[in-house]
């Protein structure tokens, strides 16, 4: 039977309403996914989900109508709200009416290691800015990358933010959160997978790297780029070239660069 819900204060609005901030995301070990198109996402991926919140325009709406459906067979918690409950929750400046609370869920490597095919795993270390974070993991998904390792220090992998900028890539690939490099380096090593680190001196141009086997990619800072304790592991240091008179890429944009050479590089292969 679906919830009715019109006040603000309601116990389940103040909790989704908390969920803005990271330290409740942390406490209670739940996100929201907001907007049609990452709930259809998360549905599909079969991640679990402990309720759905929902304004009567948006369940009129087939997309969402549909997401409804398959929720209510599920047995999830369904909660229709005021448009002004949904003011109070929601994350972005043109809401479309739905939204899903779900528990955050680590990976490990051995889940990204299960994935066929020699291992090419993303690290981000100190990516600070949550669409660049999202952006890579929405990359590696689609350059067939085997799974991303997020170091401690990294923009939250769960605020709404990057959820957005993952645009689903979050619910399909392997993510490992909150690694710290030792426990890196020692997993790696022990795995016999090479650590490749970007950076902007001292480096091999991407393009010359042998990236068809089996291989982490660091990804730094956006200001500070890869750290010393990272660069020193790293088997390896490749740069993205700068011919005209930008100072340097953005740091999701040489990822894009780099994991789409290492797909190509695969499939030659082949």
């Amino acid at each position: 039977m679906t919830e009715v819900v019109t006040s603000q204060h309601n116990p389940l609005v103040k909790t989704v309403a908390a969920l803005r901030q990271k330290k409740y995301r942390d406490e209670l070990g739940l996100f929201t996914v907001e907007g049609v198109r990452l709930t259809e996402e998360i549905v599909a991926a079969g991640w679990p989900v402990e309720s759905c919140l929902y304004t009567e325009t948006a369940a009129a709406e087939a997309r969402a109508a549909a997401i409804l459906d398959l929720l209510k067979a599920r047995k999830c918690r369904l909660v229709q709200v005021s448009d002004a409950v949904f003011d109070k929750i929601t994350d972005t400046q043109e809401p479309q009416g739905i939204m899903l609370v779900a528990p955050k869920r680590q990976a490990a490597l051995a889940d990204i290691l299960a994935r066929p095919g020699a291992p090419l795993i993303v690290v981000l270390d100190g990516i600070q800015d949550p669409g660049n974070a999202g952006t890579i993991i929405r990359t590696a998904d689609a350059a067939g990358c085997s799974g991303v390792i997020a170091l401690k220090g990294c923009a939250d992998l769960y605020a709404g933010k990057t959820v957005r900028a993952t645009m689903g890539s979050l619910f399909h690939l392997p993510v490992v959160d909150g690694a710290t490099p030792d426990n890196l380096r020692k997993t790696l090593a022990a795995a016999g997978i090479p650590l490749i680190a970007t950076d902007l001196t001292g480096a091999t141009v991407y393009s010359a790297a042998r990236l068809s086997g089996p291989a982490a990619v660091v990804f730094g800072n956006e200001a500070q780029g890869v750290s010393g304790e990272l660069l020193a592991a790293a088997t390896e240091r490749i740069i993205v070239p700068i011919y005209g008179k930008a100072e340097s890429l953005n740091v999701a944009t040489a990822a894009a660069i780099i994991l789409y050479e290492a797909a190509r590089q695969r499939r030659a292969t082949l």
